[in-house]
C-alpha cells in the first residue's frame, strides 16, 4: 500500500467513511478514493467504523446471552468478533509491534522485524495477556449485567479506533515510504482531532448515564480518557523508537485503547 497522492479537491463524508469502512473492517465498502483529503476525512469517520464494530460484537454477545450462555462466553464472543471484522489486522499489528519494541534492535532493523510474517516470542506473549485481558474484562462486565457487558463491548471499540484518529494528527511522522502508516500520518488536524475526542467521550458518557446513571457516565468518560492516555503513551514511545508511525502500531494502538477502555469500566 503505497502513500496516497497529495492533496487533491476536499473529500466528502461519503468518501471517508468509505475509507474507513474500507481500510479498517472487512465489510465490502469500496475505497473510492485513495489521497491525503480522502486519508483525512477517513480518519475522522474512524470512530464510527468502531460503532459498527462495537455493536455487532455486542448482538453477539448478548444473542448467546439469550441462548443461555454464560458472561465468559459472551465475553469471549466480543473478543473475537472485532478480530474477525478487522481481519485481525489490530492483534497483528500488536504482535509485530511487539516483536520490534522488544528486539531491542535499532530502528531500520526492529522495522524488519515488524515487516515479517511470523510472530515472535514477544509478539505471542503480548497477544495472550492482552486476550485474556480483554476477555476478563470483559466477563466481569457480562457477569455485572447484560447491558454493562454489551456497553462496554461498544465503547472499546469507538475508543480504539478513536485511538487511531489521534495517532493520524498532524506532527506524527510515517516510519515508512509507504504502508497505511505513510498513507494516513499527519493527515488530521489538531482541531478535528480534538472535536472528534470530545463527541466519542460526550457519547460514551451520555450512554453511560442514560443506561445506569451519573456513576457509569463518569466511568465512561474515565475510560474513553485512559484509553487515549495508554495510547499516546504507546504512541510516543513508538515514534522515539521508530522515527514514526506505521499500520502495526496503529493496531497495537487500538488494542491497547480497547483493552484499557474494558478494564477501567470493568473495576467500576
Amino acid at each position: 500500500m503505497s502513500k496516497p497522492p497529495p492533496e487533491t479537491t476536499p473529500a466528502s463524508w461519503p468518501d471517508g467513511l468509505r475509507f474507513a469502512f474500507g481500510t479498517l473492517t472487512v465489510l465490502p465498502v469500496e475505497v473510492t478514493r485513495w489521497d491525503r483529503e480522502a486519508a483525512r476525512a477517513g480518519m475522522l469517520c474512524a470512530p464510527v467504523a468502531g460503532l459498527v464494530v462495537g455493536l455487532a460484537a455486542a448482538a453477539v454477545g448478548l444473542f448467546l446471552l439469550v441462548l443461555g450462555a454464560g458472561p465468559l462466553l459472551a465475553a469471549v464472543a466480543g473478543a473475537a468478533v472485532p478480530a474477525v471484522l478487522t481481519r485481525g489486522l489490530h492483534l497483528d499489528g500488536l504482535a509485530d509491534t511487539a516483536d520490534g519494541l522488544g528486539s531491542g534492535k535499532p530502528a531500520e532493523d526492529a522495522l524488519r522485524i515488524m515487516k515479517r510474517s511470523d510472530i515472535g516470542p514477544f509478539g505471542v506473549i503480548t497477544l495472550v495477556f492482552v486476550l485474556f485481558g480483554q476477555v476478563a474484562a470483559l466477563s466481569e462486565a457480562y457477569g455485572g449485567s447484560w447491558g454493562r457487558g454489551a456497553l462496554a463491548t461498544v465503547v472499546s471499540a469507538v475508543a480504539a479506533r478513536l485511538a487511531l484518529t489521534l495517532a493520524a494528527r498532524v506532527g506524527v511522522p510515517p516510519a515508512r515510504p509507504e504502508g497505511l502508516g505513510a498513507a494516513v500520518a499527519g493527515t488530521v488536524p489538531l482541531r478535528g482531532a480534538v472535536l472528534v475526542t470530545v463527541g466519542v467521550t460526550a457519547l460514551a458518557a451520555g450512554a453511560g448515564f442514560g443506561a445506569y446513571g451519573p456513576v457509569h457516565g463518569v466511568l465512561a468518560v474515565l475510560a474513553v480518557v485512559t484509553a487515549c492516555g495508554c495510547a499516546e503513551l504507546l504512541l510516543r514511545h513508538s515514534v522515539r523508537r521508530f522515527g514514526g508511525i506505521t499500520g502495526d502500531i496503529f493496531g497495537a494502538l487500538a488494542e491497547t485503547a480497547a483493552t484499557a477502555t474494558l478494564v477501567v469500566l470493568a473495576l467500576g
